[in-house]
């Protein structure tokens, strides 16, 4: 069973809430420890608190508090937009949400309510928060001021749109639908609708729209003269009474609201009355307008009458306010039970629980997105902090990335530079990096730069490098990171955003060297597509790789694919597959191949082979049948740097992938290269898969201690 499932709506007042409400009631019928989450919320917390949130807390008393319940207010996330960080503000969404899933048996998620005038944008906002949180989709669309068509449409569009994402919708639910157009539209939507997705049509009802006194107050911000114990009368309708007295009498209809200038006593007394007699309906309150006050004989009778109706004064005109009350959008509050108990009679009635929890327990969840994949990376790296060194500390990229890294306490830095032009450029960026928290080293004026100075002559002497020449290469950013890392002061390096590859990996094919049995260093990327995550190697370092290379290139990606939970299947990727092709490249190909058959018996190979046969199942099938790679590959490895580099670029630009790395295999301790085109988002991931490298490592040398 999944312990999740997401409440979208795609326009404001759809009436989302019943169904948020039902489901947890139904939810905590069958589970203990009920979650309810709501990464975005609309108000403003130094305004007041969101009203549903409180209701959901309140009325099932859920074990968790109200900070627990939201990641970032509205503002907030628009504030992250507007710096082009949706990555940053799903991280925080994704972190939040995995600290409950710890906690809760199942979590209810709430979309966001669409405070804003982008609808396109912030249904997308919607879809990314529920594929990240890999959860189904139950859909409200809104029958208000709709035709049936329209309905049906908005139905439709919204399974489309999600399909679109990849992300599964559960449960379509029509809600406000008028009694009239409930059966056509649930014809129409059953006849078009998969059958994997429930249908309900809640029937539009004015008792659950509509407004209590109370919020009639709020809104008006009037004057209350009498009936304070009464403001949880609930509105349905309101007339004007500007009238005279034996019509107006024939406007009242139930739970009505009144609306009248101040100085008609004849009418106030007229609604009081009407409201006593069992001859009337029942009325719902007195708004007196225009800034009028009954006359004190008037006030004294009212007092007398000891009336269950609640009477506002306000200062605006009749009109003015008769409008202000039609725009009032009624929510279910906490201390309003009546309607609380409506919300979940309704959505009991018109949903199919038994049905929609079958769908629950069976539903599971595809793929892995690629910030849930990088959420999982942050966590293992967290688990066991290392300690990484990024020579390039004045550049702006890194250090954004640096303060992202900090503050999300993943993993111990320094950064290599001078420390006044470190602060010059925060300072004009204005980037809040906690410089209590890192480290800044100036090469030539450290500490140890005399050690590592002596340490290379004595590891490069052999190679013609005088002192001299070590004291002057020291000062070089790149030798001294990684001095750094093969001394132990730092666990691994991260550098390459304005140095080139060559430059930022010599110094550790100098003298941290390979690992044992390893003859050539290659890289992967992790390719996060839309519904897995495949490793692509060798597209950063080996131009044109043997065949004997390319085996090993082959195998380091597999282990390097299992130590970060990828089950291993290799295509060795060529223009042909099987034994279909000839030619010098396809023969490097098939050598290579069976050479990492005969090292690695245990591993999953095939090739050569085609990349489309690699990863469509259908294509697969029919080049190679009966392949336990063909189809399902998630290792792929290419020929040369060209094609590699070539095809990583292109599917990342094309799909929209995320490619994190590239990540350096077969060095004895992590030094890892960076494009100097690369992102902030580019150095925060690959300082992360850097910093579990490191974990590897330090395992390593202690099994060998």
């Amino acid at each position: 069973m999944i312990k999740t499932v997401f409440i979208a709506s795609t326009e404001a007042h759809s009436g989302k809430s019943i169904v948020s409400i039902g489901l947890v009631n139904m939810l905590l019928g069958k589970a203990q420890k009920i979650g309810y989450y709501k990464p975005v919320i609309s108000q403003n917390l130094l305004v007041k608190k969101d009203d549903h949130i409180d209701t959901i807390l309140t009325h099932f008393d859920l074990p968790m508090t109200y900070d627990d319940t939201f990641a970032l207010t509205w503002q907030e996330a628009m504030g992250q937009m507007e710096t082009e960080s949706q990555g940053e503000m799903l991280d925080i969404i994704i972190r939040k949400y995995k600290s409950l899933e710890e906690k809760y048996d199942f979590i209810v998620v709430e979309g966001t309510d669409y405070p804003g005038e982008g609808a396109a944008f912030e249904f997308e906002t919607n879809a990314q928060i529920a594929k990240n949180l890999q959860a189904p989709v139950i859909v409200v669309v809104s029958g208000e001021d709709k035709t049936i068509a329209q309905v049906v449409s908005a139905a439709l569009t919204a399974i489309h749109n999600f399909d679109a994402r990849e992300v599964q919708v559960l449960a379509i639910v029509a809600n406000r639908i008028r009694q009239e157009h409930a059966k056509d539209v649930e014809e129409l939507l059953r006849h078009q609708l998969s059958p994997e997705i429930l249908l309900a049509i809640i029937p539009l009802d004015t008792r659950l729209q509509s407004p209590t006194m109370k919020e009639i107050y709020e809104q008006l911000n009037g004057k209350l003269l009498f009936g304070e114990d009464h403001l949880s009368n609930q509105a349905d309708n309101f007339v004007t009474g500007a009238m005279q007295v034996p019509n107006f009498l024939n406007y009242l209809t139930e739970n009505v609201l009144i609306v009248t200038p101040g100085d008609r006593g004849d009418i106030i007394i007229c609604a009081l009355q009407a409201n006593l007699s069992t001859s009337y309906p029942k009325v719902a309150g007195i708004v007196l307008t225009a800034g009028y006050q009954p006359e004190e004989p008037i006030l004294r009778l009212i007092e007398g009458l000891q009336t269950v109706v609640p009477i506002i004064s306000v200062e605006t005109g009749t009109f003015q306010t008769s409008n202000v009350i039609g725009d009032i959008r009624s929510q279910i509050t906490s201390d309003n039970t009546k309607k609380i108990r409506l919300a979940i009679d309704t959505f009991n009635k018109y949903v199919n629980t038994s049905e929609l929890d079958k769908r629950l327990v069976t539903f599971k969840p595809s793929g892995l997105t690629p910030r849930m994949f990088q959420y999982q990376l942050t966590e293992w790296a967290r688990s066991s902090k290392k300690h990484i060194v990024l020579p390039e500390g004045n550049d702006e990229r890194i250090l954004r990335a640096a303060a992202r890294l900090i503050s999300q306490e993943i993993v111990d830095l320094t950064l290599l530079g001078d420390t006044a032009d470190i602060k010059a450029v925060l300072n004009r960026l204005d980037i809040n990096l906690d410089l209590d928290k890192v480290r800044i080293v100036n090469p030539a004026y450290d500490q140890y730069y005399d050690d590592y100075v002596n340490t290379l002559y004595e590891l490069r002497k052999s190679k013609n490098v005088t002192l001299e020449m070590a004291r002057d290469l020291m000062t070089d950013v790149s030798y001294f990171g990684t001095m750094m890392v093969y001394k132990g002061h730092a666990d691994g390096m991260v550098s390459g955003a304005v140095h080139t590859t060559l430059h930022t990996i010599r110094p550790a094919l100098q003298f941290i060297k390979t690992k044992p049995g390893i003859s050539v260093v290659s890289s992967i990327f992790f390719m996060c597509l839309p519904d897995r995550v495949s490793i692509f190697g060798d597209c950063a370092v080996n131009p044109n790789p043997t065949a004997e290379q390319l085996a090993e290139i082959a195998i380091s990606s597999a282990d390097s694919s299992q130590r970060f939970g990828i089950e291993p299947r290799i295509a060795m990727l060529s223009y042909s597959s099987g034994t279909s092709g000839e030619g010098e490249e396809v023969e490097k190909v098939r050598r290579a191949t069976e050479i990492v058959k005969q090292k690695r018996p245990d591993l999953k190979v095939e090739g050569p082979i085609q990349y489309d046969a690699a990863v469509d199942p259908v294509v697969g099938s029919s080049k190679l049948p009966g392949s336990e790679v063909a189809g399902r590959a998630s290792v792929l490895i290419f020929p040369d740097l060209n094609t590699g580099n070539n095809t990583y670029k292109a599917v990342q630009r094309e799909t929209g992938a995320l490619a994190i790395g590239p990540m350096l295999q077969g060095l004895n301790k992590p030094v890892n290269d960076l494009s100097r085109g690369c992102t902030v988002d580019d150095i925060f991931n690959t300082v992360i898969i850097t910093a579990i490298q490191c974990q590897d490592t330090s395992q390593t040398l202690e099994k060998h201690s």
